[in-house]
C-alpha cells in the first residue's frame, strides 16, 4: 500500500478515520478494532510525526553522473600538481619531503601549520562520519537480531514494496528523520519497549562504541589494525556484488524530466547539484598524502599512471554503485526522494544480504579508525610536541576530543552528506584547489615559464574552490 502523507497539511492532523469494515464486532468487549485497523492507525501516526523535508537529493540522474566524472577530473588534475610539486624544487634535495614540507618552502611557517590545520579537519571529518556510519551499522546489526529472534517483520510500519525484495522508504519520502522505532508497538510489549529504549540508534548507541573503539586509539603503534587493510577491498567487492544483484532483481525504473520533478520521479537538473561537490572533493580527497603513499613505489617513473588508473578505478566505482542504486530503485511505488545517504538504509533490517554488508563494513571501520586515529596524533602531537606518544595523558585527552566530536554529531546531526561536504570544502580549499595551483604558479614564475593561459587557467581553479566553500555553507 502506498500512502503518501504530506505532514505540512493542516488535514493531516484531522482524527484517523477507520473504515467500518475493520470495526470488530460491537458487543465484543475486549477488542473493538481489528488489528489491521490498528496497524494501520499506527502507521498513520507514525508517518505524521516526520518532519518536513531537510535535505534534498542533491542532484539529478544526469547531473550527478556529469558532476562525479568533472570532479574526478579536477581533482585528478589538482593531486598531479601535489605529486609534481616536488620536482619544481631544483635547488633542494626533496626526497624525503612531504607535502607540508614543500607547503613550508612556498608559503613558510603559515604554509606549513595551515597545511597540517587542514590535513586534520579531513581526518577528523572522516573519523566523524565513520563514528555515524558505525553507530548505524552497529544498531541496524542489532535489530536484525532482535527481530529475527522474535519474528518481527520491520517492513509493516514503513512504506515499503510488496514482493520478495522489499526496499523500504524509512524518511517516508520526506526526508525527515523517523523515530528510532520500526516496529509495531502494543500496549503490552515490554521487551520490545525496553529494548527500543536501550537500543536507540542516537541515544544509545553511539555510546556503546565509545567502550569499543576509545581503548583501540590509545595504541602506540597502529601495525596491528593494518593488518586488516584487506578488509576494504573485500567489503567494495562485496557492496558491488549486492547492488548487481538487487538491481538484476528489481531491474530499472527510470523516467527523464529534466526540471520539473514528479510524484515519483526527481529532476535531470537540480540547483542544489553544486553541493555534490563538496561531497565529491572528500570522496576523491587523497592530496594530503599521495606523496607519502607514492614514495614506496619501486618504479617512480610510473607515479603518475598509477595515479590516473587509481582515480579512474574510484570514479568507475562510484558512477557503478550510483547509477545502480539510482536506477533500480522501485519508482513507483517509492519516489526516488526515499534514496537515503546511505543507501543500506532502504532495505530492510531483516534483509539477510544488506545485513552481511553491515557487518563487513562494521568490522572494517573499526580497524580503519584506529589508523586514522593514529595519523590525526601523529600529525597534531609530532608537530607540537616533537613526539607522537609524549604520553598517555596528552593522547588520551586528543582521542577523547576526537570520540566526543563524533559522539555528538552521531545524536544530534547524523547527516552523514552534510558531514562530507562541509568537511571536504574547508580541507579541499587547501589541498585541492589553493595550495596546488599557488605553487605551481610561483614555481613557473620564478623559472619564468609563466604564460597567461596557464595563469588564468590556476586562479580559475582556486576561484572554483572559494565557490565550492562558499555554496555549502550558503546554499
Amino acid at each position: 500500500m502506498n500512502i503518501q502523507f504530506d505532514s505540512s497539511d493542516l488535514r493531516s492532523k484531522r482524527p484517523f478515520y477507520i473504515e467500518p469494515t475493520n470495526i470488530v464486532n460491537v458487543n465484543n468487549a475486549i477488542q473493538r478494532v481489528s488489528d489491521h485497523a490498528s496497524a494501520m492507525n499506527k502507521r498513520i501516526h507514525y508517518y505524521s510525526r516526520l518532519t518536513t523535508p531537510a535535505d534534498k537529493a542533491l542532484a539529478g540522474f544526469t547531473t550527478g553522473m556529469c558532476v562525479i566524472i568533472l570532479m574526478g577530473l579536477l581533482t585528478l588534475y589538482c593531486c598531479y600538481r601535489v605529486v609534481k610539486s616536488r620536482t619544481m624544487i631544483s635547488s633542494l634535495d626533496t626526497t624525503m619531503w612531504e607535502y607540508p614540507d614543500v607547503c613550508r618552502y612556498y608559503f613558510g611557517s603559515f604554509g606549513q601549520w595551515s597545511s597540517l590545520l587542514f590535513s586534520l579537519v579531513s581526518l577528523i571529518g572522516a573519523m566523524i562520519v565513520y563514528w555515524v556510519l558505525m553507530s548505524n551499522f552497529l544498531f541496524n546489526t542489532g535489530k536484525f537480531i532482535f527481530n529475527f529472534i522474535h519474528h518481527i517483520n520491520d517492513t509493516d510500519t514503513v512504506l515499503s514494496t510488496n514482493n520478495s525484495n522489499p526496499v523500504i522508504c524509512p524518511s517516508a519520502g520526506s526526508g525527515g528523520q523517523p523515530d528510532n522505532s520500526s516496529m509495531i508497538f502494543y500496549a503490552n510489549d515490554t521487551e520490545i519497549q525496553l529494548f527500543e529504549k536501550w537500543w536507540n540508534k542516537s541515544k544509545t548507541v553511539p555510546f556503546y562504541l565509545v567502550g569499543l573503539l576509545l581503548p583501540l586509539l590509545n595504541f602506540k603503534s597502529p601495525s596491528f589494525f593494518s593488518k586488516f587493510n584487506i578488509l576494504g577491498t573485500v567489503s567494495v567487492l562485496y557492496l558491488i556484488f549486492l547492488v548487481t544483484l538487487k538491481a538484476v532483481r528489481l531491474g530499472f525504473h527510470l523516467e527523464f524530466h529534466w526540471f520539473i520533478p514528479t510524484e515519483f520521479f526527481v529532476p535531470e537538473i537540480r540547483f542544489q547539484f553544486p553541493q555534490l561537490t563538496g561531497v565529491l572533493t572528500l570522496a576523491f580527497f587523497i592530496h594530503n598524502c599521495i606523496i607519502t603513499l607514492l614514495k614506496n613505489n619501486k618504479n617512480q617513473e610510473n607515479n603518475v599512471r598509477d595515479l590516473c588508473i587509481a582515480y579512474l578505478l574510484v570514479t568507475l566505482t562510484y558512477l557503478y554503485i550510483g547509477v545502480l542504486v539510482f536506477a533500480s530503485f522501485p519508482s513507483p511505488p517509492l519516489s526516488k526522494d526515499c534514496i537515503e545517504q546511505n543507501f543500506l538504509d532502504n532495505f530492510p533490517s531483516s534483509d539477510t544480504l544488506s545485513f552481511i554488508a553491515r557487518i563487513f563494513l562494521l568490522f572494517q571501520m573499526m580497524t580503519v579508525y584506529p589508523l586514522l586515529g593514529y595519523l590525526a596524533r601523529v600529525q597534531l602531537l609530532g608537530h607540537v610536541f616533537g613526539d607522537v606518544y609524549p604520553s598517555i595523558f596528552h593522547v588520551l585527552v586528543l582521542n577523547l576530543i576526537i570520540v566526543g566530536a563524533g559522539v555528538i554529531m552521531a545524536c544530534f546531526y547524523p547527516n552523514i552528506g552534510g558531514i562530507i561536504r562541509y568537511s571536504g570544502a574547508a580541507c579541499g580549499l587547501a589541498f585541492v584547489f589553493i595550495y596546488p595551483s599557488l605553487i605551481y604558479i610561483i614555481s613557473l614564475y620564478h623559472e619564468e615559464r609563466l604564460t597567461w593561459p596557464k595563469l588564468i587557467f590556476h586562479v580559475f581553479i582556486i576561484i572554483l574552490g572559494l565557490a565550492n566553500l562558499i555554496v555549502q555553507f550558503f546554499m
